[in-house]
């Protein structure tokens, strides 16, 4: 069974900025890059939030640099994820999807987690094309345009909020007859002139040609169809945290894996996490990568001592 010092089970801006700060401590990590290689911001067009580039980038040749770099100063990346991880015995024991068993002295979870979306086909036809999970990462592209936010929660109300001073005209779609957002969210949510709410809508399908153009929505309470048009469309019905993998770590009640700030250092000696695995709250790559450091600098000290 191969032992390593550090392993990093998942990729994305917090996986790779743990693996480069990591080999340049000379830990020779060895990274799993995880359900999705590079993370969810592979899967959007232009990042133009992330510091150094100006001109904004491209989110898979961002994730690409970052995985180069991190090659180059020596981790050692490799296709898989991690299903099981037996955090009981030291070293720890990690178990692959293709049943290969690793040993590490300090592990590193930056799993990340999935956005939730409604199950409709045209979700990821029109993905990168109109359909968002993230109105902070996307919304600039839809200056002066109609957008729809679903959900009826503060997350959604915040998303809807932050479009409003973006988007010509903002949609929000919720499933029942109320809100379940805070008070203070609704009074500013009823504040905005631009940000008309739906109350008992459901989202049918998703048309356009070659883009995202018209949301048909079903009235809940007449069963009559509806169309509006839009040029965005975000979900905002929270996100699931990728922590199957690792039952023993203490999480939140949202399952977001809890951490000992300032630091990055799980319930477990030795085990740490980075990126929107836990953080329920920004879920930016620049945070992420800001955690993925930290992590990284957790685990050398964790090692070292």
């Amino acid at each position: 069974m191969e032992h390593v010092r550090l392993l990093i089970a998942g990729s994305g801006p917090a996986g790779y900025t743990a693996a480069i700060y990591a080999s340049r401590a000379n830990l020779h990590p060895v990274l799993i890059d995880g359900l999705l290689q590079g993370g969810q911001l592979t899967q959007t067009t232009m990042v133009e939030n992330y510091p150094g580039f100006p001109d904004g980038r491209m989110g898979y040749d961002l994730m690409a640099d970052m995985r180069t770099q991190a090659e180059r100063l020596g981790a050692d990346m490799r296709f898989g994820q991690v299903v099981k991880a037996d955090l009981s015995t030291r070293p720890f024991r990690v178990t692959l999807d293709d049943a290969t068993e690793m040993k590490a002295d300090a592990i590193i979870i930056a799993t990340g987690a999935s956005a939730r979306y409604l199950g409709l086909a045209d979700e990821q036809k029109y993905a990168g094309a109109g359909v968002s999970a993230c109105a902070t990462c996307d919304g600039f592209f839809y200056r002066g345009k109609d957008v729809a936010v679903v959900g009826g929660g503060d997350t959604a109300a915040e998303e809807a909020l932050y479009l409003s001073g973006l988007a010509e005209k903002v949609y929000l779609i919720v499933r029942r007859n109320e809100l379940r957002a805070s008070q203070v969210m609704r009074e500013r949510l009823l504040k905005k002139e631009n940000i008309t709410i739906l109350y008992e809508h459901e989202t049918v399908s998703l048309t356009g040609e070659g883009k995202l153009e018209h949301a048909i929505l079903r009235n809940k309470a007449t069963g009559a169809l509806e169309t509006i048009d839009i040029s965005g469309f975000f979900l905002a019905i929270g996100h699931t945290p990728n922590t199957v993998a690792f039952p023993q770590v203490e999480t939140d009640e949202q399952g977001y894996i809890k951490v000992a700030s300032p630091t990055q250092a799980t319930n477990i000696p030795g085990v740490f996490a980075a990126g929107d695995v836990c953080d329920p709250l920004y879920r930016q790559a620049v945070n992420a990568a800001a955690s993925g450091c930290r992590a990284a600098l957790d685990a050398e000290r964790f090692l070292a001592r």
